[in-house]
């Protein structure tokens, strides 16, 4: 436990988030968890595309917001950093088309198997290693490329949807110019329920239901780790943690727990291996709201991320009900939300991956995470990262921080011959 990094501690967490909670850290948590729970539709597509019955995928969407909603408290309110909890979509989305080649017993084996690796990478201390290899430049690039596609889903219904496209949109910037003491996020927000009321959106569809998840045995075989326990092993070292680091970095903060982001992710996905679900881990883009200029001040952004912790766990058992309200309001209503949430996200991440050194590998790391390509089955964010540190290390290792650093040595040996 060595390498795990030392926190604030819990004694004490309680009494200070009422003490920190304000409208600014507040608002951004319920966008962060609105946006959270609706990933859960990204799990239902994929679980539909693949064949996999309606009641397991509604099974793993409730798992995915139990269990790490359990973690995603503990994590930020240790640290006291905006460290929200979720899962890998890159992950679901091999989980779901692993499952009718394997089993989902041998995927969830898989899972467990991933787990421990990552919690050993956690444990180790070897983070501090994938991060000078995966240099912040690159790590960026990938996360500008993965969010731009928010920024224009954001725009996106102004083509077909103008009037209350435009009527969300205005607001967040009247309200950041003329209404400083409201969040600006409050007021989209507040305007687009308003919008749909006014507009007479169907809600009969809406129907209430409860559900817990519920315990499954793993499996182990060679094949469901080499197609699956595998990758996701890479994708929860490789990608995940070095994304939420960069955003937290990003956002003006010294430090962030690398090592124990990876520890508590792989703990996490053994735990979530035995209910259904395929990973635990930092959510990159609600740390981008969690951790953004419109979560109010850098001390207390932290209670933005533990608010998504309690939204997820209190809306789990009754996630088939919020999928049914989800899908009862319009599709651009959570992407203008979720747009205008990232969107200074999405320019600091522009403006580190654009401004300093690894430029080539940072642009190519930008362009693979925006093309969405996938390799061996394994999506862009992963290659995003790996390519572009490769192609650096090639044209631009003098950029990397131990090239850097074994200069004094050798000046040192020269000296002392």
């Amino acid at each position: 436990m060595k390498h795990i990094e030392k926190g604030a501690g819990l004694a004490t967490a309680p009494r200070d988030f009422i003490r920190d909670l304000n409208a600014d850290n507040l608002s951004a948590g319920v966008v962060a968890g609105i946006f959270g729970l609706s990933a859960g539709v990204i799990h239902i597509s994929a679980g539909t595309a693949a064949g996999l019955p309606q009641e397991f995928t509604l099974l793993w969407v409730i798992s995915y917001l139990m269990i790490n909603g359990l973690f995603g408290l503990f994590l930020p309110a240790y640290y006291r950093l905006p460290l929200p909890i979720a899962n890998s979509i890159p992950g679901a989305l091999l989980f779901a088309a692993v499952i009718p080649l394997v089993g989902l017993n041998e995927a969830l084996g898989a899972t467990l198997i991933a787990g421990a690796i990552a919690l050993v990478v956690g444990l180790a201390g070897w983070m501090s290693l994938v991060m000078r290899l995966i240099p912040m430049p690159i790590v960026m690039g990938m996360v500008a490329g993965v969010l731009l596609k928010f920024g224009t889903n954001m725009v996106m219904p102004l083509q077909n949807a103008l009037l209350p496209a435009s009527v969300m949109i205005l607001s967040f910037f009247f309200a950041a110019r003329y209404l400083r003491r409201v969040p600006p996020l409050v007021v989209t927000l507040l305007v687009g329920v308003g919008y749909m009321a006014f507009s007479g959106a169907d809600f009969s569809s809406v129907t209430l239901s409860f559900k817990l998840p519920e315990f499954i045995m793993p499996t182990f075989t060679l094949e469901a780790f080499l197609a699956y326990g595998l990758p996701l092993a890479l994708i929860l070292v490789g990608m995940e943690t070095p994304a939420g680091v960069g955003l937290v970095k990003g956002m003006g903060y010294k430090s962030a727990p690398a090592n124990a982001i990876t520890a508590l992710g792989g703990f996490g996905t053994m735990v979530s291996a035995f209910f259904n679900l395929h990973s635990t881990c930092i959510a990159a883009p609600m740390t981008g709201i969690c951790s953004g200029p419109e979560a109010g001040s850098h001390d207390k952004r932290w209670v933005a991320a533990v608010i998504v912790g309690i939204i997820f766990i209190t809306a789990a058992p009754f996630y088939g009900f919020v999928f049914s309200l989800i899908e009862a309001m319009p599709s651009y209503f959570i992407a203008i939300i979720a747009g205008l949430a990232l969107l200074r996200v999405i320019s600091s991440a522009m403006h580190m991956t654009f401004s300093g050194k690894h430029e080539v590998g940072a642009m190519f790391s930008f362009l693979i995470a925006v093309s969405g390509i996938q390799i061996f089955g394994i999506g862009s964010s992963f290659w995003a990262l790996v390519l572009g540190a490769g192609l650096s290390m090639l044209v631009e290792f003098r950029d990397f921080d131990f090239s850097r650093k074994s200069a004094p040595s050798r000046e040192a040996a020269a000296s002392a011959r």
